[in-house]
């Protein structure tokens, strides 16, 4: 590895920690719930931040590299709608107040960065070692998309999760929240709290995304660092992008449908590879375009549904 790109690494996961580091430390020290227009503009800054980096790559490694990000960035952006779907459910299940979320949301996707970087290596070297792998990451995708495409609705049951009831063997936890700590001192012991289960679940459910996502970007790019730092990008902006559509989300009644598309998309796209390569500027303008109508079915259909429902009742 070249020392300009070691430098790169270094540059970009200093960078991230800072950003990290003023979220938790700065804006959001005290426990507060999340306004919209807070998340709003938080949205903004991390898509800003993204595009500007986009820039960045452009400058530096080409217009090629620039649109492989770009296109990643959108995939991770579109999947990670999904994982909305699942905070929703568990901090429901659990009844989270809504000023502890932020919280939980920032240690998880915290988790989850190191996690993705780790599996983001693994596949990059399987990638490398055993080309015929890219068959096995097609074809699965290709199964991930029909399965998302089909189903009428994401079903999550915390209370069936196997980590959670392995969480509770090992660990006691407590019956009550304490504010916003995970793990509280009563008497001579340790106990977690139920906010600490929470943390758990969504990382669980994050590691269940991440299987899906990352193969979905390799097949735009072998750049490891394109690779990791469009998934970086898209889910640092997870948590202001739940707080802000967490309310309407069951709008999006086609999004399954349309992510199915995209990951099928993706999968035709890597099995193939030594047959055709689809330009990534063709690929990307599929995934915009399954993305812009899926959402337009669905604010049409939710429309006329509201349209029905008023009529009825008059």
């Amino acid at each position: 590895m070249q020392s300009s790109t070691v430098l790169l690494w270094v540059i970009f996961n200093l960078f991230v920690l800072g950003m990290l580091a003023l979220d938790l430390g700065v804006f959001h020290r005290r426990a507060h719930a999340v306004s919209k227009k807070e998340a709003a503009i938080w949205s903004a800054v991390w898509i800003g931040l993204a595009m500007v980096f986009n820039l960045g790559v452009w400058h530096w490694q080409g217009g090629d590299r620039a649109l492989e990000f770009l296109t990643g960035y959108l995939i991770e952006k579109s999947l990670s709608l999904d994982n909305i779907f699942v905070f929703i459910v568990i901090f429901s299940y659990f009844r989270v107040a809504p000023r502890y979320q932020h919280r939980v949301l920032y240690w998880g996707i915290l988790g989850a960065l190191v996690m993705r970087g780790v599996m983001i290596a693994v596949g990059a070297a399987l990638l490398s070692a055993f080309h015929w792998v890219i068959y096995i990451f097609g074809g699965f995708l290709v199964v991930t998309g029909i399965r998302f495409a089909v189903q009428e609705e994401i079903s999550v049951e915390p209370e069936r999760n196997p980590l959670l009831g392995l969480l509770r063997r090992v660990i006691p936890v407590t019956q009550g929240f304490h504010e916003h700590h995970f793990f509280v001192r009563l008497g001579e012991r340790w106990f977690a709290t139920p906010l600490f289960v929470v943390l758990v679940l969504i990382e669980s459910s994050d590691l269940v995304f991440a299987v899906d996502s990352i193969p979905a970007v390799f097949a735009i790019t072998r750049d490891t660092f394109i690779v990791y730092t469009s998934n970086v990008f898209a889910i640092l902006g997870l948590r202001a992008l739940y707080f802000l559509l967490a309310g309407v989300m069951p709008m999006f009644r086609y999004l399954n449908v349309g992510l199915g598309i995209i990951l099928s998309f993706v999968g035709v796209k890597m099995l193939i590879t030594e047959l055709y390569k689809i330009p990534v500027l063709v690929s990307l303008g599929v995934i915009a375009a399954v993305l812009v109508v899926t959402v337009a079915a669905s604010l049409w259909a939710s429309r006329r549904e509201g349209e029905v429902e008023a009529s009825s009742e008059n």
